[in-house]
């Protein structure tokens, strides 16, 4: 594999890394292809840890020091994960992200010093899929890399069928919606909201369940994450003739998708 360089970071200890995990990397490519993360990050000495420790959980990475360099590395490594650090020079993260979401769905986890809920909001309102604070524990965002994978692809349940109901359908398989049979773009997490809704019309889902499912972890005091999305993919659906008001809300219990509203 490829490393591309990393400014700061000796030759040498790239090369250790390289030689260590290069046994290790050989056997898993026999079973699968390694899923390969884009790491955007300017600390050179994060980007190195995470890069060896990241390696070591199954993951390809390639690591570059800028958004400009991020931006012009896509087309050519395809990642299916980007792990993106706000403060970056140049332009910033939240940039890199608005830039990447004109053409790109990849799956994006947001890296912030500050641990603002501005900035959390921010970067899902800009079709950002998770956040993470600094300092975090790596093993904390390999974790939340491969949760994020597992949501973005495929599943033995998403392979079940379309979600269907009233107007929308909801492909399952190439994660795709559709109003009167015009395809929508939606943010990866916009669409993994759309679907836990989908999958229980009807049904009061609280806010900390639709957390867990959608953005796979638990939710923490003054979380407005699943507010900001629902708001976003209210005014989608409105766009296209959607009563927005087709996902209530219901003051202290959560949010409900009805039916009866969409079927008018």
């Amino acid at each position: 594999m490829y490393y591309p360089p990393i400014h700061g970071v000796t030759t040498q200890r790239m090369q250790l890394v390289r030689v260590n995990h290069r046994l290790t990397k050989s056997i898993l490519r026999m079973t699968s292809p390694l899923p390969n993360i884009l790491l955007v990050d300017d600390d050179t000495e994060l980007a190195s840890m995470l890069l060896e420790f990241l390696e070591l959980q199954a993951l390809s990475v390639t690591a570059v020091d800028t958004g400009e360099l991020a931006l012009e590395t896509l087309p050519h490594s395809e990642p299916d994960l980007i792990v993106l650090d706000v403060m970056l020079p140049g332009i910033s993260g939240f940039d890199v992200l608005k830039k990447l979401r004109e053409s790109h769905n990849t799956p994006v986890i947001m890296l912030t010093a500050r641990g603002e809920e501005t900035d959390r909001i921010h970067g899902l309102m800009h079709g950002a899929d998770d956040y993470l604070s600094k300092p975090f524990s790596p093993l904390e965002l390999a974790v939340r890399i491969k949760a994020v994978l597992k949501r973005a692809g495929p599943t033995t349940e998403t392979r079940i069928a379309d979600l269907n109901l009233g107007k929308l359908k909801l492909n399952l398989t190439r994660r795709e919606l559709f109003i009167n049979e015009e395809q929508v773009a939606l943010t990866a997490a916009e669409m993994r909201v759309l679907e836990q809704l989908l999958r229980h019309p009807d049904e009061v889902m609280s806010r900390g369940k639709l957390t867990e499912l959608a953005l796979n972890r638990p939710i923490e005091a003054f979380d407005r994450s699943i507010d900001t999305l629902i708001s976003k993919l209210r005014k989608k659906l409105a766009a296209e003739g959607i009563d927005k008001e087709c996902i209530r809300g219901l003051r202290g219990h959560g949010y409900l998708l009805d039916s009866e509203t969409l079927d008018s």
